[in-house]
């Protein structure tokens, strides 16, 4: 086992831990859990159901807006099914975010990139996801502590979103029609890799900022906006969830813990986070003042939809690309006919 590994699966521990001491007493029961699903409102449930998948349906969008700015075309049922995949890979494997973007790379490169397109493409798809999710950070900031709190107000939130969603689907579904954009042309990198990490950075950056200037303006400020999207579909998936075990907690108090969460996640202590966005999206839950039933079971569902049943999804949508891709069989070879 490398050092590397070790460390992280130490930290994880030690977070876990630290967790367990902390909520030792204040997770309920199983069968208060069991209880407290129960009695969920299924209509919130259904709508937390279809914020997830349209959510990850903006993420694949993203991808695909990108690609076709480097003149790829990808159809959206095949973007889906790649983030499907992608997204299982993350949460299910060890390193799961770097095999992920490998994932995607081959699948761009099977929908005609160059190498070095799928490679830029790759990039800037986590670059603008983390603008998006930095201009969610400044808005909650901005917005005044209160905010609006309620089941009438956390619906108004997710189906405006939803609507916001399918525009921007729309737009896209528009700007898709018609002629393939002429390809952008990016050069292989045949410049020596400076040495160190400071120059290798700083080339990093460089070659991502002459890439983003390459693409048309609407093709990254569509993948931006779809990216927003994305991260507010997701929210709004927690809100929901929240809503279905009468969590009373402001949305600007819910955006927080959520935005928190996301914080957590990006370090790669596990794979998805897993075991650590439970606890958490559950300290953060209690702490905004929601009962410890309702907190347990809202992040139970919460991360049901986001995470854990994705992973099946994903391994069917793997299925599915593997054999649209796989080469069809060579006719075998007929048999001379008999002669007279």
């Amino acid at each position: 086992m490398s050092t590397k590994r070790a460390l992280r699966i130490a930290v994880l521990l030690v977070v876990l831990g630290v967790a367990v001491f902390t909520l030792k007493d204040k997770v309920p029961d199983p069968g208060q859990i069991a209880g407290t699903i129960a009695s969920a409102s299924p209509w919130w449930l259904v709508l937390a159901a279809v914020a997830e998948l349209t959510s990850l349906r903006h993420f694949a969008l993203q991808q695909r807006r990108l690609l076709a700015g480097f003149g790829v075309r990808m159809s959206v049922p095949r973007a889906v099914a790649v983030t499907f995949t992608r997204s299982a890979i993350s949460f299910s494997l060890p390193a799961g975010s770097a095999m992920s973007a490998g994932f995607a790379f081959r699948q761009f490169r099977t929908a005609g990139a160059t190498r070095r397109t799928a490679g830029a493409v790759a990039v800037l798809s986590s670059v603008l996801s983390g603008v998006a999710l930095v201009l969610m950070y400044g808005a909650v900031v901005l917005i005044p502590r209160g905010g609006a709190t309620g089941n009438a107000d956390t619906l108004v939130l997710v189906l405006a979103l939803l609507a916001t969603g399918s525009v921007v689907f729309g737009l896209d579904f528009l700007l898709s029609r018609g002629t393939v954009p002429a390809p952008v042309r990016l050069e292989p990198d045949e410049e020596a890799r400076p040495d160190g990490l400071l120059g290798r950075g700083r080339a990093a950056v460089a070659r991502t900022v002459a890439d983003l200037r390459r693409l048309p303006r609407r093709s990254w400020v569509l993948s931006l906006i779809h990216a927003t999207v994305n991260w507010g579909l997701d929210f709004a998936c927690l809100a929901a969830t929240a809503a279905a075990f009468g969590i009373d907690v402001s949305l600007v108090r819910l955006a927080t813990v959520y935005l928190t969460v996301q914080l957590v996640r990006q370090v790669p202590i596990s794979p998805g986070g897993i075991g650590v966005v439970e606890v958490a999206l559950l300290a953060g839950l209690v702490s905004a003042g929601a009962g410890h039933d309702a907190a347990t079971a809202a992040m139970l569902v919460y991360r049901l939809l986001s995470c854990w049943i994705i992973i099946p999804l994903g391994a069917l949508t793997y299925a599915t690309l593997r054999r649209r891709t796989s080469p069809a069989p060579k006719p075998a070879p007929r048999a001379p006919s008999p002669v007279a």
